[in-house]
């Protein structure tokens, strides 16, 4: 499980994505996976430019940066990859990302689409392949709801997110795998058998 090899050296650890539309989820699922310590996982905070949910906590849940950090960031080359998503901005540290699989860890990234997407590329311009997992609703009326339910929006932000889900929806073809969010407990459950799968091919 990305421990040691004959040559007791590590192996270095998985990037795992685990991606999906806004509101499926994604944060609830990835805490349950964790929660498998077989798993040898370390999940990898991202940098946003939002102020804190209720609950969330700053080098947890995310590192909250000012804009003007997170323009820097970009320029200095810092982020793995960075999005732009409702007025805010998303991305993921690099040298953080790196460090934790050279220590054998196996990496996952709860990102957006367009997060995904620029890992993907990156990675296969280094000739390696991340563990591509997309998390769907059960349906678009299931997905409205969720995103109603957290209560922190306005309508129009609301629209907004739900018109971005239902076009990156389509784009769950361009994942290696493709899990509905039904319950939490089997949907983590299947990322889990994943997970696992992918580590022992890894080991191989």
């Amino acid at each position: 499980m990305a421990a040691y090899n004959r040559h007791n050296m590590i192996n270095k650890g998985l990037l795992i994505i685990l991606s999906g539309p806004s509101g499926v989820g994604k944060g609830t699922v990835r805490q349950k996976v964790m929660e498998d310590q077989t798993l040898n996982l370390a999940y990898s905070v991202s940098l946003t430019t939002r102020k804190p949910r209720e609950g969330e906590v700053d080098g947890k849940d995310y590192f909250f940066v000012s804009e003007k950090e997170f323009k820097q960031r970009i320029k200095e080359g810092q982020l793995l990859e960075f999005t732009h998503f409702v007025k805010h901005s998303y991305g993921t540290p690099k040298d953080y990302v790196e460090k934790l699989r050279n220590e054998g860890k196996n990496v996952l990234l709860e990102i957006e689409i367009n997060g995904a997407q620029q890992v993907m590329r990156a990675m296969k311009k280094q000739k390696e392949k991340p563990v591509s997992i997309f998390i769907l609703p059960p349906s678009i009326e299931e997905l409205e709801r969720r995103i109603r339910g957290r209560c922190t929006e306005c309508e129009a932000a609301i629209q907004e997110r739900l018109k971005q889900a239902k076009a990156e929806l389509k784009l769950s073809e361009h994942y290696q795998y493709r899990v509905i969010n039904d319950t939490l407990e089997d949907c983590a459950q299947q990322i889990i058998r994943i997970i696992h799968n992918e580590i022992l091919k890894h080991s191989k």
